[in-house]
């Protein structure tokens, strides 16, 4: 299809995704140590959170919920995606949303890091050495490294259940730019071949002893980049408007991107989805939204907090009606999740699940079932732009 004859189309399609709301285990969950993780039905079951509109939409049709009705009439297509790919990181479940698929997972170091990918970090980059080399909370390595790593200048490296790199400095000791620098290092240098973690992300922080913050607004992910064009290059290609709005941007390195609009919370990716609609249906024009919701998988996943988990589930129930208002005639709306992120488990790690899916904008009440791969959403997507895709997904319809 031709640039010309794209920008004459008015579409508008929106997919927001609730960043660790899985739905059940997948019949692989046992590879992953994940057997019996439900986030969405132990999150009901916990904290009954009130969700009268994702109701209405049949949230409740995918599977039982407490709380949450089946009703007879869903105001939109429901179903579940089975994520294919090997991994359950947010990158692995975000590009085969787009249309990608890993064979093999990205590595992640339960252990830290080997004294090589160490090695290598402080030869290239000069640091003199580093402090930490381990898993944790990057709130809690700080507060426990912070004061040490200011008396000695080192940078403190960590790492997660994710595939990542992380490099945390007081920007008093270490300046923002030399952060960035020692990151871009290990994203180019460092972390390459079989250390090719997914991201490499620069953590600043400032305060003093017992009173550290991070700054959320100046970190900055050096991501891997996609082997492929994901399905929003290939829109952007043809001439459809691609925004990023919250983590999106970062999980593929930038790639096939008009515009990023970071954020550092739900309420304000909610917020930013929701002005970007507007204005995007105003202009006319095919445009792509692709959101993401952090916030359920940062946190209240990942710290065991089912009450949190349920209240923001509530506030993006309220949000919902704003949404559905902001969509034009012929727009579409998806909604759904990367992977799981069951906070009654004693695991703090995501969880292999399926995901829900919403379709709002084609024939409401139309059961999708469980569809095969995540691709299949970005089959949907090009099919919507009647844009060419090679993927092995199957458009919703």
């Amino acid at each position: 299809m031709s640039e010309a004859n794209v920008r004459r189309t008015n579409f508008l399609f929106v997919t927001i995704v609730l960043d660790g709301v899985g739905i059940g285990a997948q019949p692989d969950a046992a590879q992953y140590g994940d057997v019996g993780s439900n986030t969405l039905a132990h999150v009901c079951a916990a904290a009954r959170p009130d969700l009268p509109n994702l109701a209405r939409l049949g949230l409740g049709c995918i599977a039982p919920l407490e709380g949450v009705p089946a009703v007879a009439v869903p105001q939109a297509s429901f179903g579940q995606m089975r994520e294919v790919s090997a991994g359950k990181d947010s990158t692995t479940g975000h590009w085969e949303l787009a249309g990608l698929r890993l064979d093999q997972p990205f590595p992640t170091y339960p252990e830290g890091f080997p004294e090589e990918v160490i090695e290598a970090f402080v030869e290239k980059t000069g640091c003199g050495g580093v402090l930490g080399n381990k898993p944790a909370s990057g709130t809690v390595i700080i507060d426990e490294l912070g004061e040490a790593h200011q008396g000695t200048g080192l940078p403190i490296v960590y790492t997660s259940a994710d595939s990542v790199f992380q490099v945390a400095a007081h920007k008093d000791t270490i300046s923002l730019e030399e952060l960035y620098r020692l990151c871009r290092i290990a994203r180019e240098e460092v972390c390459v071949g079989r250390h090719a973690v997914g991201r490499v992300i620069a953590r600043p922080f400032i305060g003093a002893p017992g009173d550290y913050a991070r700054v959320s607004a100046e970190r900055k992910d050096f991501s891997l980049l996609p082997p492929a064009p994901p399905v929003q290059a290939v829109l952007q290609a043809q001439g459809v408007r691609t925004v990023s709005v919250g983590k999106i941007y970062d999980l593929f390195g930038g790639v096939g991107f008009d515009a990023a609009l970071k954020t550092k919370s739900n309420e304000e990716g909610i917020a930013e989805t929701l002005r970007q609609m507007r204005v995007l249906a105003g202009e006319g024009g095919p445009a792509f939204v692709w959101a993401n919701l952090v916030d359920f998988d940062q946190e209240y996943g990942h710290r065991n907090d089912p009450d949190g988990f349920a209240r923001a589930l509530e506030a993006f129930d309220c949000a919902l009606p704003d949404l559905l208002a902001a969509l034009p005639e012929g727009g579409r709306l998806v909604l759904t999740a990367d992977h799981g992120n069951d906070p009654t488990t004693p695991s703090t790690d995501h969880s292999r699940e399926y995901v829900p899916l919403l379709v709002i904008g084609s024939e409401s009440g139309r059961p999708l079932g469980t569809r095969s791969s995540f691709n299949d959403h970005a089959a949907t997507v090009a099919a919507f732009f009647s844009v060419a895709f090679e993927t092995q997904g199957t458009p919703f319809g």
